[in-house]
């Protein structure tokens, strides 16, 4: 029997306003706007020649943050998204990055690059401007010991005070008990200096014979080492950034075999391009450089995380990829940190998540577990457990050392 007109028509009709339920819904969908995202910031030394430290941090920073979007973001789904300024290691770029960081709506911290003298000069600004700001690299003591109340500087990262007298007993463990101190005339350099001397005043089996000074830039320390080694030094700490390493790696090395003196670095040399400017000479040289975390050495369930995270993000496939190590490590977990923070204070208030960072709990993280990151008195979240001294392969290749 055929089916009556009106009946056909109201199936149709019906079929005609489903559509254009569905369409309108559809529509609604895609009108309702993406939720805003969370931005953090970072203020490093990008445009600086030979130096990796910067892209580095960025790395650690990126890896991180497609983990914590992949899961849902923070907040209850707003993405993070990560903001960056190059100061080029000048203080006065720095000062006025963090102004215009401070500006920008739902930022709720600024990550530091590796240069202590630049962040030194942003402390007023930080403090002027109540801006959050996390340290994944620098490590002069006063950045953290900056007299802010409240203080809105935490740092993963190394200090002075504890790197100075690793290196100091590393030397004391070898048998070499007078050093001389090779030094950056920064701020930098005299936070270091404060802390030998600390370490030293306490330590009577180690004994600083005397302190040199170097200028940035230098394009000779050789007088200045050989003072120290006059003076008796049976060892030298240096203090450098990855260009001035490299000029007395080249210039130690063409002395005569007698005259080279082993050299214990700080970590400034591993934020650029010091194998390649160093060269051969590199591996003439008895030349060792503290670190806080290896890649050779980490968990392997947290380092296939971290591997695959960075591999979303970058060319890195493996642990040899790596530029910087310390400075992309840092910056992964301290970021893994800030979302939780974040979480816990419930918005992008600064203020909120700095003092939710004092109340994150214990986080499992690759380079340890902290438990917790953070106190009301304790804005350090490494201790000098982590410390280890490391040495380079003949590749280039930054692995830790028995010593």
């Amino acid at each position: 029997m055929p089916i009556p007109i009106a009946s056909r028509m109201s199936k149709v009709f019906a079929a005609l306003v489903t559509s254009i339920v569905l369409f309108a819904s559809q529509a609604a969908c895609a009108a309702e706007p993406a939720p805003a995202p969370v931005r953090v910031g970072l203020d490093a030394e990008f445009g600086l020649d030979n130096s990796t430290s910067a892209q580095a941090v960025e790395l650690g920073l990126r890896s991180a943050i497609g983990e914590i979007n992949r899961a849902g973001g923070v907040l209850g789904g707003r993405p993070v998204a990560l903001v960056t300024k190059d100061h080029r290691s000048m203080p006065a770029r720095g000062i006025r990055n963090l102004e215009e960081f401070a500006r920008m709506p739902d930022l709720v911290a600024v990550f530091g690059g590796r240069f202590s003298p630049v962040i030194i000069e942003q402390l007023p600004t930080l403090k002027a401007t109540k801006t959050l700001f996390l340290a994944p690299w620098s490590s002069a003591d006063m950045i953290v010991d900056n007299g802010m109340h409240p203080n809105y500087v935490y740092r993963l990262s190394l200090r002075d005070s504890l790197a100075m007298p690793k290196l100091l007993d590393t030397a004391r463990k070898r048998g070499l008990h007078r050093v001389g101190l090779l030094l950056t005339n920064t701020s930098w350099g005299r936070s270091n200096l404060a802390a030998a001397e600390k370490f030293a005043s306490t330590n009577k089996d180690i004994r600083i014979v005397q302190t040199a000074w170097y200028n940035w830039r230098d394009q000779t320390l050789v007088a200045r080492y050989q003072a120290l080694r006059n003076a008796g030094a049976q060892a030298v700490v240096l203090v450098a950034n990855d260009d001035e390493a490299a000029v007395l790696v080249r210039e130690v090395a063409a002395l005569p075999q007698a005259e080279r003196l082993p050299i214990l670095s700080h970590w400034g040399v591993t934020g650029g391009e010091f194998t390649r400017q160093a060269g051969p000479a590199l591996h003439q040289v008895d030349f060792s450089v503290i670190q806080t975390f290896s890649f050779f050495q980490a968990d392997k369930q947290r380092l296939a995380r971290f591997m695959a995270a960075a591999a979303a993000v970058s060319p890195i496939r493996r642990i040899e990829d790596i530029e910087g190590p310390v400075g992309v490590a840092h910056a992964y977990d301290l970021m893994h940190i800030l979302a939780r923070a974040i979480d816990l204070a419930g918005s992008t208030d600064r203020k909120a998540v700095r003092d939710a960072l004092e109340k994150v709990g214990p986080y499992r993280g690759l380079i340890k577990t902290y438990a917790p990151p953070f106190t009301p008195t304790r804005h350090e979240a490494l201790s000098g457990r982590e410390l280890l001294i490391a040495r380079y392969r003949k590749d280039g290749v930054l692995v830790p050392s028995a010593d």
